[in-house]
């Protein structure tokens, strides 16, 4: 197991031990933790599998949460006793195992309100899927596993709040891009400290590569196991290595998820059935998909309906948080046409081509109709690359993100232009940078009218520790006027929405290649309600 190493000192408190709650076995018993924490600790003696006893701790990789709805939520683990063992079995062998779930009212389970089981084994990677269903609605609750007579650590989840409600307002945190080779996911833990409701990630939750061959400004600092992922089992191990760390576990312990992928959980700049270029030729690639799919299926707090069909998978889903938000969560990987002018920053004409499409016309076309639909305070787009315009010093632009599908983006901010949205905001991951963007009318105006708002998220260590940066000299700021805010270190994005406005706070770490730095904010911005735009205030 691996972990970030922050050693700073922690209460006992219900929100500290669940933000810690990874760190399971002989570490509670070591710092004289009592609660739901101690009790992660796995007994002595084994669970029977295919007859033959369990011996070590199957709960290695944590547990998560996630697609919460208003009376039911997922909840997820996987079992490994050995994460990094060649196979991507993680040294369960060919047993298959009941596993056992309790979902409570209290962090100590003395209310339990659910109980139930699941089988699993090596068909589906030892994961566990556990939909609980007939919950209240708005209400927090504890969940964990049982193995036996292994316990696993205790998760925090819960539910929406029901439509037309729009409570007290929601603690949303979103996230993307973790390199295990470029740095420690401190980041992580500071999201789990600042306790969130939800928690969106935005894709690259894993990479592909061999070791050593994405190297970071100030060199990796750990190694990726294995070859570059291709097979089942290389997707298995190494979704293994990345849930072994305590950092990220913590962040899956504190709050449901709603998830996405990018690009590296496949090949690095995808698009269809289309693999990386320049690359070495892959004659299997809509199997290596297949395969990376399948594994990420069998990683993430994913509903039944996303269980992926050979190498297609159902991503684009909308969760709903009452009536306060809509999250519109949306796939532009393997929908898309191939990108423009052999991708990369380049001057296309190719770009601008209306026919050219990110989404695909079906989930094009599901999204405009909630655009229509809607009657949601916020209309959230949980996606992952960048939307509003965004030219270089030679005017050319990203082929890859919605820069290299101009008509895509016409027709999606028509679309929620046309059906009257209240409040529509991109959530964007991909760039390993903070950008805060103001999205216009007509680009090539600068007085257009701003009809949206969107946010991008630095990386949690994609990059290496990054560096400050002054948006006040910044010349990407200055070629693109609508963009209001862009820095360079690794970090995340922390949000407060309520009925009158969203707050962003731009989370930044000074480095990632040692464990355990601090957090602070960077900028703040505030979107008010009915007025699309940023209005920077004093960082929290």
């Amino acid at each position: 197991m691996t972990e970030s190493g922050d050693t700073t000192p922690r209460t006992a408190s219900r929100r500290h031990v669940l933000a810690g709650s990874a760190a399971v076995g002989a570490a509670a018993v070591a710092t004289g933790l009592t609660g739901p924490l101690a009790a992660a600790t796995p007994a002595r003696g084994g669970a029977t599998g295919a007859g033959r006893p369990i011996t070590g701790d199957p709960f290695t990789l944590g547990v998560a949460s996630g697609e919460p709805d208003q009376h039911s939520v997922v909840l997820w683990t996987r079992l490994a006793t050995d994460p990094l063992a060649e196979g991507g079995f993680g040294g369960m062998g060919s047993r298959h195992v009941e596993v056992h779930w309790e979902l409570a009212l209290d962090e100590r389970f003395r209310n339990i309100v659910r109980r139930g089981h699941e089988r699993t084994g090596p068909d589906h990677g030892f994961a566990v899927h556990a939909e609980v269903a007939g919950l209240l609605s708005g209400w927090e609750y504890f969940y964990r596993f049982r193995v036996g007579r292994h316990v696993s650590a205790t998760g925090r989840t819960r539910t929406a709040p029901p439509i037309g409600a729009f409570g007290a307002g929601l603690a949303m945190s979103f996230a993307s891009c973790s390199q295990f080779e470029h740095g420690w996911f401190t980041a992580y833990r500071h999201l789990a400290a600042d306790e969130p409701d939800l928690v969106l990630h935005l894709g690259d939750y894993m990479y592909e590569y061999k070791p050593q061959v994405y190297i970071s400004p100030d060199g990796n600092v750990r190694d990726h196991a294995g070859p570059e992922t291709e097979t089942l089992a290389n997707y298995r191990q190494r979704y293994a290595q990345y849930r072994s760390d305590l950092d990220l576990q913590a962040a899956h312990a504190v709050a449901p998820w709603l998830v996405v992928p990018d690009d590296h959980e496949v090949d690095n700049n995808w698009a269809g059935d289309i693999y990386e270029k320049p690359h070495i030729p892959q004659p299997d690639f809509i199997q290596r998909r297949a395969n990376a799919f399948r594994a990420y299926y069998e990683n993430m707090p994913l509903r039944r309906r996303s269980k992926p069909s050979g190498s297609e998978i159902q991503l684009y889903r909308k969760v709903s948080w009452g009536s306060l938000a809509n999250f519109h969560m949306l796939d532009t990987r393997q929908h898309r046409d191939d990108q423009a002018c052999g991708d990369g920053w380049k001057v296309c004409e190719d770009a601008a081509d209306p026919a050219r499409s990110l989404t695909g016309d079906e989930q094009e076309a599901w999204l405009l109709r909630n655009f229509r639909e809607s009657r949601a305070r916020w209309d959230i787009l949980g996606q992952q690359v960048f939307f509003a315009q965004r030219l270089s010093a030679t005017g050319a632009r990203s082929m890859d993100g919605w820069d290299g599908y101009q008509g895509s983006r016409e027709r999606v901010t028509e679309g929620w232009i046309d059906a009257g949205v209240r409040n529509p905001v991109v959530l964007t991951g991909d760039v390993h940078t903070h950008w805060a963007n103001e999205l216009k009318e007509n680009y090539a105006d600068p007085d257009s009218r701003c009809v949206g708002t969107e946010l991008v998220t630095t990386s949690i260590s994609s990059g290496g520790n990054g560096k400050d940066s002054d948006p006040s000299t910044d010349p990407n700021l200055r070629r693109n006027p609508h963009i209001k805010f862009f820095n360079q270190q690794r970090g995340y994005v922390r949000t407060r929405i309520t009925r009158n406005e969203l707050r962003a706070d731009f989370r930044v770490l000074d480095r990632v290649t040692e464990p355990g730095a601090p957090a602070r904010t960077r900028a703040s911005f505030v979107v008010a309600d009915r007025n699309p735009g940023l209005t920077e205030v004093d960082p929290a």
